[in-house]
């Protein structure tokens, strides 16, 4: 980057200084820059698969129908679902009796050249019907950008995503750009704006109920957990490790994430628990550094996180160096007033016994740059949370029991990486809780790479 200052100028986004790059910086990016796969598919990658929704066309639409993610259904995804046994557990007769008047519909459909993409999405019945407050994704036309795919989420009683309609290969590289998002964070420096509260629509009523991760479950949903004074986010881009991803509460999709890239946007924090990496200098930086727009890079591992409630722990590399617990290390902080005549470019590179998390763009406070890190499977220490697509890839090493307990008793989820298990691969972008976040985001060019000889 040199040591020329830039500023961004787009709309009403105040001008904000770069600051120079140290030499060492500037070697590391250019290494970044040079190892990625980039969009025409140099570094020994093939396209295989590109959607830029210059044509969009569902197959298969199911429309919205009744499901309780019960036995039977196809969503129905083990003891942190829904309806499983660790809330049955923890929250007993309460929780019960409130997932009993829960009327949860989901929808799905496929789209792209073969069917590869699949939107799947999700909502609860308030009491106006299904379709009130439901979520879409569709065909955008954006001035100034043309075709996107938009996620629209309205209302945090509902989620969406695409996901890859079959598992992925055993080595692969996955892009998509994101146009743009309002997912909460600041905008001009502010939280609430546009009548919203970090990106949620005013109500006195908006909590994680009925999903707690702990505590007590028998106050009424309106004295659960506040979500719109917590957090607002969206995944850019993560692989999971369960057939057909598609929405859950977010307990559960804290425990299926393989590797991630998303927003988590804390309305107003100022404690110790997140930070940001400033890349121009390789020094942690306080939450109020950024605008809370961050984007956090992580590798999950077979280590609990939080130990009363279902959660694996998280690997950042950064600039700043490496961090293993603790708070979260956000490596960048987006601009989102400047799109979408600037976006950004996320990728998840799965090939020579590693995974690789990649984004590019121009950030806050550091301009343009190429951030690019990657983790072998088991390097001995801090294995990727269920690495293995096969049996013979994995010998059971980091298998398991863990236990809850709660004054309605103990969960027990019992070998949660066993010997002779397997858990293909399968990417999301989105917004996957049913409890948590709302808002909208735009993304194009969602592209597949396999290795050039394969």
């Amino acid at each position: 980057m040199g040591t020329g200052g830039r500023r961004w100028t787009a709309g009403a986004l105040a001008a904000v200084a770069l600051l120079p790059c140290a030499a060492a910086v500037d070697a590391r990016r250019a290494e970044a820059q040079e190892g990625g796969g980039g969009q025409g598919g140099p570094g020994g990658w093939r396209l295989v698969h590109a959607e830029n929704f210059s044509r969009f066309a569902p197959e298969d639409d199911t429309g919205w129908f009744p499901d309780k993610d019960g036995p039977g259904s196809p969503y129905d995804a083990g003891g942190y679902d829904n309806d499983g046994g660790y809330f049955r557990t923890i929250g007993g007769d309460d929780f019960d009796r409130h997932l009993e008047g829960v009327d949860l519909y989901r929808r799905s459909f496929a789209f792209g050249k073969g069917g590869w993409l699949t939107a799947e999405l999700a909502t609860r019945d308030t009491g106006g019907g299904a379709r009130e407050g439901a979520p879409s994704f569709g065909r955008d036309v954006l001035p100034g950008a043309g075709a996107t795919g938009l996620f629209d989420n309205p209302d945090h009683h509902g989620a969406v995503i695409v996901r890859s309609t079959d598992a992925l290969p055993e080595e692969y590289r996955i892009e998509v750009t994101l146009k743009t998002v309002d997912f909460g964070g600041q905008r001009d420096g502010e939280w609430d704006y546009d009548g919203k509260v970090n990106g949620y629509a005013p109500s006195d009523c908006k909590t994680n109920f009925p999903w707690a991760g702990s505590g007590d479950f028998s106050p009424p949903e309106c004295e659960w957990y506040d979500v719109t004074r917590d957090s607002n986010g969206f995944y850019f881009l993560s692989v999971m490790d369960y057939e057909r991803p598609a929405p859950h509460n977010n307990v559960f999709v804290h425990t299926h994430r393989k590797v991630v890239m998303d927003g988590y946007n804390r309305y107003r924090y100022t404690g110790n628990g997140l930070r940001y990496c400033d890349a121009s200098t390789g020094e942690l930086q306080p939450y109020e550094w950024g605008s809370g727009n961050g984007v956090n890079m992580l590798f999950m591992t077979p280590e609990r996180r939080y130990g009363n409630q279902p959660g694996t722990e998280y690997l950042m590399h950064s600039e700043c160096g490496t961090e293993y617990g603790g708070g979260i290390v956000s490596q960048a902080d987006l601009v989102p007033e400047a799109m979408p005549r600037q976006d950004y470019r996320f990728a998840v590179e799965r090939r020579d016994g590693r995974y690789v998390l990649e984004v590019a763009g121009e950030f806050r406070h550091v301009g343009e740059w190429t951030l690019r890190y990657e983790q072998p499977f088991d390097d001995g220490e801090h294995p990727v949370w269920h690495y293995n697509r096969t049996p013979e890839e994995y010998a059971g090493r980091y298998d398991r029991t863990w236990t809850y307990p709660s004054p309605d008793g103990t969960y027990t989820d019992r070998n949660v990486w066993p010997e002779g298990s397997a858990y293909p691969d399968f990417f999301l972008i989105g917004q996957p809780h049913m409890n948590f976040y709302e808002g909208d985001a735009r993304v194009d060019d969602i592209r597949m790479y396999v290795p050039k000889d394969a």
